[in-house]
């Protein structure tokens, strides 16, 4: 798995987890969580209580505290509340249990010392264990006891059993390893699932105005359309019209997300007037709006424009008949691209009526973590509290948090359908900086990606990935991320006929949408995800959707750069190996094959329709001989690839400069020089490259009369020898000269080549 240059350190890891525990014994847990590994959990769940024991004035705080060993977990308090309800589920892990009886006691909160109303007992031996898809275990009544174990006035309503992560409990229980964390932070450390908004295009084609009143009568105004929805503002250009009924005909683009909460305002605006004084403006809800689901146009409608003047401190609404023509509608045949199009993860159209029926499973454990860095510092000790997201689709999933571990245990499922195999699912692991001591932030641990392509059906894979972070210093690993993966195939045939299909909907080729158009789009939908899954509770906070969405993945970077290129050249390398093994072939470098080429040839020109059998011969052979030595890892971060592992101080900085730069002037100035060298460089290439291109076209344009004269005249003699001769004569003759032995060549270029760069090129026109 280690790749040739590369740091083990940075290596994929294969691994042997003791997953699938259930399928030996027969347990109900292996038919869904299959992928992880097995553990138990002591559940204590506290519903309500009822006739507590109050004060004098019969009244009491009551709370219940839940002790197993060292461990301590408290519900929430009621005031004055002799009958509460909580509602709560606490887990205990069974690896951490170093007691034989589980207390559960009831305290009063408005006594000094948080007075003990009563208590109940269990033995940990006589706890019954519960495995889904059993149905939910009744709570009972129990009723109180004293210190003493005598029966008391109150009763509490429990349930408590033995069950694993696989308990519909798990997510929304309080967790003793993070015993820590107080009621208050709870809600920071469950594991969740969220759903991304679904998300529209809107397409609001803007094409006249009418009646309009300008501010200054005396001259036409110079008219545009401004167009608001929430935080995007769009413009279309000024009116060439100079009327008082301009015309624009011009689209604008929003991205809006369901359920729609705020409506398109559409204002037009003089720029000849002062402050750009707005003419007449507009609302339009977009839940009125038309949804197009292909290309057919739709109609468009006349909308009323109003205008509100101050008179006397109060704003006043003119009533009058200027009006504009509009055709608004929801697209509902594009994909909303929300994150990189190089890790899409999603291609599916916006209308549901669009989609295709799924082609497979894709069940993704995610088992642990280990040798985690430490992210902050706590009591004057450095500490992490991980958890991790992964995001397919609109799926978004978040673990629970372990709390001060290096080495966290999650052991949890999911599962998502997939539409699309050309698509990756990206897991991202953080510190949660939202429980006390946090530092109000979530830091990244680091990413992985895995492209389901490169999956085998129906295999799971077992293997652990290094996390790695880009740090101002250089790359560095934070730990290892243990996943199982296995993709389930529904429909082998549904998915062979998808790589027939285009990647995205139909309407990105039939109306599509420019490059600029799309970054702008893509930008807002990212703002527009993100404000919405920060507002779930626990919220996936705008660093991590950022962070997993990769969001400054167009920002310059020369390390980037680098990596690209030498991608480019690693990809030419195979032409340039042809073109060196040619090379050899014709200087006779090994005899026996250049005669075997020779031999190989002629029988091809004699018998030209073996030609393309030939071909595609060969690279049947070719995939059949590399299926040996086929790939059987999934692909993951390559910091070779990536230059990282040899990047210059200086370059890693200017990556992590903002935007606008906050760096000195003088720094600013020797990297706009260094970029200029660069580009300099860049420049020259590109200019010989239009040199030679410029060549060629003047071999027809006269520019030079005697190479045109020359060329023509050979053009001329060219065609009558070729019409005379047999094509597979020409083809025998040219290829045993292009082959011929060293002995009948000479160093200097050839007359065909002579002629080419003796023709003129426009560079001569350069200033």
């Amino acid at each position: 798995m280690q790749k040739p240059g590369q740091n083990i350190e940075f290596a994929l890891k294969e691994t042997s987890p003791k997953i699938g525990a259930g399928a030996v014994t027969g347990d109900k847990l292996s038919c869904t969580y299959d992928l992880v590994e097995q553990m138990h959990y002591l559940y204590v769940r506290v519903m309500k209580a009822k006739e507590l024991p109050g004060d004098v004035t019969g009244s009491c705080d009551p709370y219940v505290e839940v002790r197993l060993g060292n461990y301590r977990g408290m519900t929430k308090h009621f005031e004055k509340k002799s009958n509460p309800e909580w509602k709560q589920v606490f887990a205990f892990s069974k690896e951490r249990i170093q007691a034989s009886i589980l207390e559960v006691v009831v305290k009063d909160k408005a006594v000094m010392l948080d007075d003990v109303i009563g208590r109940i007992m269990f033995d940990l031996n006589e706890i019954p264990k519960r495995v889904p898809p059993d149905s939910p275990l009744a709570p009972q009544w129990y009723r109180l006891e004293d210190r003493h174990g005598r029966k008391i006035k109150g009763e509490l309503m429990l349930a408590v059993w033995m069950g694993t992560q696989a308990d519909e409990a798990f997510s929304d229980a309080w967790h003793s390893d993070a015993a820590t964390v107080g009621p208050e932070g709870v809600t920071h450390i469950r594991s969740k699932v969220y759903i991304s908004p679904k998300l529209w295009y809107v397409r609001v084609n803007v094409i006249e105005a009418q009646d309009l009143i300008p501010h200054d009568k005396t001259k036409f105004p110079e008219v545009y359309v401004k167009a608001m929805l929430g935080s995007q503002t769009l413009r279309t250009r000024i009116s060439q019209t100079k009327t008082l009924n301009p015309m624009w005909n011009e689209d604008l683009m929003f991205v809006v997300a369901e359920p729609f909460e705020e409506p398109l305002i559409l204002a037009v605006e003089d720029r000849a007037a002062p402050n750009n004084v707005t003419l007449g403006q507009c609302a339009i809800p977009l839940q009125n709006v038309q949804r197009r689901l292909d290309h057919r146009p739709l109609n468009s409608r006349w909308f009323n424009l109003e205008k509100h003047i101050i008179v006397e401190g109060e704003k006043k609404e003119i009533k009058f008949a200027s009006r504009i023509h509009l055709r608004i509608f929801l697209e509902g045949g594009y994909h909303v691209l929300d994150e990189s199009t190089h890790y899409s993860s999603d291609l599916r159209p916006t209308a549901k009526q669009l989609w295709k029926p799924s082609i497979g499973l894709l069940e993704v454990g995610i088992i642990s973590a280990h040798g985690l860095m430490p992210m902050k510092t706590k009591d004057g000790k450095g500490t992490t509290d991980a958890y991790c997201v992964a995001k397919y689709g609109q799926k978004w999933i978040r673990t629970r948090t372990i709390v001060d571990s290096f080495t966290p245990k999650w052991n949890e499922q999911y599962t998502w359908e997939v539409f699309d195999t050309c698509t990756v699912i990206t897991f991202g692991a953080f510190d949660n900086g939202h429980i006390p001591g946090g530092s109000g932030k979530d830091m990244r641990i680091g990413k992985v990606r895995i492209r389901l392509s490169t999956l085998e059906a129906d295999r799971i894979y077992t293997h652990s990935y290094p996390l790695l972070v880009f740090h101002p210093s250089g790359i560095k690993k934070t730990g290892e991320i243990q996943l199982a993966v296995r993709f389930t195939c529904l429909s082998v045939i549904n998915m062979l006929h998808m790589y027939s299909q285009p990647l995205l909907p139909k309407m990105h080729y039939i109306h599509p949408l420019s490059v600029l158009q799309l970054d702008s789009l893509r930008h807002q939908a990212m703002n527009i995800v993100s404000a919405r899954l920060n507002r779930a509770e626990p919220p996936l906070r705008k660093e991590i959707v950022e962070y997993m969405l990769d969001v400054d993945s167009h920002m310059w970077s020369m390390r980037r750069s680098k990596a690209n290129f030498f991608r480019i050249m690693n990809v030419l390398s195979g032409l340039i190996a042809v073109g060196r093994w040619f090379d050899q072939i014709c200087n006779w470098r090994n005899p026996i094959t250049t005669i075997l080429i020779h031999l190989l040839f002629i029988i091809l020109v004699l018998y030209p329709e073996l030609i393309l059998p030939t071909v595609f011969l060969y690279l049947f052979l070719i995939g059949i001989w590399n299926f040996r030595w086929r790939p059987r890892h999934p692909p993951h971060m390559d910091t070779r690839l990536s230059h990282a592992d040899a990047v210059h101080p200086d370059e890693l900085d200017e990556e992590f400069d903002t935007f606008p730069t906050s760096r000195s002037s003088e720094m600013v100035r020797m990297r706009y020089d260094r970029l200029r060298s660069i580009a300099g460089r860049v420049q020259t290439v590109i200019g010989d490259l239009a040199t030679q291109g410029e060549r060629f076209l003047s071999l027809l344009s006269w520019r030079d009369p005697r190479a045109t004269t020359l060329f023509v005249f050979f053009c001329l003699i060219a065609a009558i020898v070729l019409y005379v001769t047999p094509f597979q004569v020409v083809a025998l003759l040219a290829g045993i000269y292009v082959l011929r032995h060293p002995r009948f060549r000479h160093k200097l270029p050839s007359v065909p080549l002579n002629l080419f760069r003796r023709l003129p090129a426009r560079s001569d026109s350069l200033l």
